[in-house]
């Protein structure tokens, strides 16, 4: 489960929180106001994986923050070094954004520049830098554009984190994106997202909600049947994007989306 909106909860009570959804483990926020942050990473994320591992569970991924986009950020190394003294895996990049006036190729170019500086430290330190797919004007924002940033590069150090809630508003048909992607998938975020028209400024354009899993987008039974045809092993985090909501009704609504997915791996016999 994505900690992200756990954000008040201590190591102790976001370790209850995923005990109590049936999960196996956390997509830990390291992030300003959360246990673990850029500041303390060093110290706390081995002591977070410790007591993790305690009470029988993991931190196979975690996501920074936002604007952690360059290798040169301060605590970049340090960052990379705790997750490898602390067995985690993967590491989520923030975002770049592509604005108005941008010529595409160029932050292509820009942004593989970066994970040049990025794939040294994975390299380094073991480590698997992921990078979002995200729907928007954001680099990398499906499987398509995510391979324009990460195509060439070793998939042991630099991977694709695929987002089932994202692709279904800006992607490709769920099984072909993860076609796609399939050389460089990693992980993948299960969220669902619809679109509706609505009026603004006087005229109708669009807007993009979240919704509980199985209420949007997403075909759920593709895509599962799509991740199983493929042996996909990496880490599901169960994004809980219900931002806006007490953390008690997150913890609620995320144990009903586990009952909605365990409910499809029943009928497509996984």
């Amino acid at each position: 489960m994505f900690t992200k909106h756990l954000e008040g909860l201590d190591l102790s009570g976001i370790i209850k929180a995923l005990k109590s959804v049936d999960v196996s483990g956390a997509d830990l926020a390291v992030r300003p106001g959360y246990p673990v942050h850029p500041g303390n990473v060093e110290k706390e994320l081995p002591a977070a994986s410790a007591r993790f591992k305690d009470e029988g569970l993991s931190i196979p991924l975690v996501t920074t923050p936002g604007d952690f986009t360059t290798p040169d950020v301060d605590y970049a190394e340090r960052l990379y070094a705790a997750c490898a003294a602390s067995g985690v895996r993967h590491i989520k990049l923030g975002y770049w954004r592509w604005k108005t006036g941008d010529k595409y190729w160029d932050e292509v170019d820009k942004c593989r520049g970066y994970l040049d500086g990025f794939q040294e430290l994975s390299a380094k330190h073991g480590v698997q830098t992921m990078v979002h797919m995200h729907s928007g004007t954001f680099m990398g924002l499906n499987a398509s554009a995510c391979m324009h940033l990460i195509k060439g590069f070793d998939p042991q150090h630099v991977g694709a984190f695929a987002d089932a809630g994202h692709l279904s508003i800006d992607g490709e048909p769920i099984d072909m994106a993860l076609s796609i992607a399939e050389d460089y998938l990693a992980a993948i975020a299960f969220k669902d997202l619809y679109r509706e028209p609505c009026k603004r400024d006087g005229r109708t354009t669009w807007q993009t909600g979240m919704a509980r899993i199985g209420c949007g987008f997403v075909d759920w039974h593709l895509t599962l049947k799509t991740l199983k045809s493929m042996n996909f092993s990496g880490p599901i985090s169960m994004h809980s994007e219900y931002g806006g909501e007490p953390v008690e009704s997150v913890i609620d609504l995320t144990r009903i989306d586990m009952r909605y997915i365990r409910r499809v791996l029943d009928e497509i016999g996984i």
